[in-house]
Order: C-alpha cells, then structure tokens, then sequence
C-alpha cells in the first residue's frame, strides 16, 4: 500500500508541475480531493468484507458505492489536464458538486458494474454488491432485482439526454467528456464484464478500431 501511495504522490506531483506552467496547478486539488473519497470508500467496502455477517440496505450500500465506482474520480481527474480556456474554477466546482448528469452517470457506472459482475465477484469473496443488498432488502428474487436496477440506469440516461438538450451550466465539451465516459460504461458492461474479462468483447472492440480499423 505504501509504494501504491507513493506512486499516487509523484503522479500528482508531476501534473501540479506541468500544469503550473500554465497557471493552472490548482485543478490537482480537485483530484486530489476525488481519490481521497475514493479511498474512504474502499475502507468502508473492506469493513463490510471482512463482517461476513453484515449485508447494508441498498441506500446505505449506494451512498458508499456511487463513490466506490470511481466514476466521479475519473470525470474529474479527466478534466485536470485539458488545455482548454473552457476550463476554469467554475467548471471544477460543478464537477464536483456532482450535478445531475454526474449523478446519473455514477449511477450507471456503478449499477451496470454490479450486474454484469456481481456474480464472479461473490465467487471471490467480495463484499455484497446492489444485487445482493436489494435481494436482502426486499425479498426479491434476482430477476426481479434486475428489473429495477435496469429502471434505474434507464432514468440515469434520460437524466443525462435531458441535461445535453438544455446545457445551461457549462459548455457543451463538458457535458460531452461526462457523456462519454458513460459511453464507456455501457459499453464495458452490458451483457458482461469486459473490464474484469477483458480479453473476450474488450479486446475485439479495441482491435476492430485501432489495429484493423474499418478503412
């Protein structure tokens, strides 16, 4: 864990100094402050590992698993480096306030990943995921829980499609990184877990368009 952290450390490092050229160091902060709730989160997650007893209710597992996903480390550490006058003080304050279309696109991050991998993840040892919180909860059979997770991603997209139509917060680039690292989840989820197994879909996408791209 230390060398983890030490890693972590010199990669900040190395993105204040390059961005301080440019005046712009102060974005570190922000993902600084992102890994730290991811971190948190992991901990909490071990702590509900290693209680074998202890399954939480589905919100109390969302609030630690919406930031578990990472989702909103990424979307935020992406907007770091972008050369762009676009991207100033406000715009990291509103990623980080989690507006609705950085909500919705955790949600989906995070209730997609639990689906298509809920099962090999039990297999190993993991801690419950929305999956196993819901059937507990409720009562419901995993089919059932399925359909309302899937409700749930599918108002998570309206939510997003209703923000792109009406961008009225920040620029439409803005909107689009956030967009499309929701692509991106849907695109490793559905039907599988292809970040997990990612030598099955993942990797015939990734060959199909940067090694034997359609000319």
């Amino acid at each position: 864990m230390k060398s983890c952290y030490l890693a972590i450390l010199d990669v900040y490092a190395e993105m204040e100094e390059e961005l301080a050229k440019r005046g712009e160091s102060y974005r570190v902060d922000y993902a600084k402050n992102e890994m730290k709730k991811l971190t948190r989160a992991y901990f909490e997650e071990a702590k509900w590992s290693h209680s074998a007893c202890y399954v939480p209710t589905f919100e109390e597992y969302m609030k630690v698993a919406l930031v578990s996903s990472g989702y909103m480390m990424v979307a935020t550490t992406s907007l770091v480096g972008i050369d762009d006058n676009l991207i100033n003080k406000n715009v990291m304050d509103w990623v980080t306030h989690k507006p609705l279309i950085v909500q919705a696109s955790t949600v989906i991050a995070r209730l997609m990943d639990d689906m298509a991998g809920h099962e090999f993840e039990q297999e190993r040892g993991h801690e419950p995921s929305a999956v196993e919180c819901y059937m507990k909860q409720h009562g419901t059979s995993k089919e059932e829980v399925f359909l309302e997770l899937q409700k749930l991603v599918s108002n998570a997209w309206k939510d997003i499609n209703r923000q792109c139509l009406y961008p009225r917060e920040v620029p439409m680039l803005i909107l689009m990184r956030v967009l499309n690292l929701a692509r991106v989840i849907d695109l490793l989820y559905k039907d599988e877990d292809a970040f997990t197994h990612s030598t099955t879909k993942l990797k015939n996408i990734i060959t199909s368009i940067l090694v034997d791209p359609v000319p």
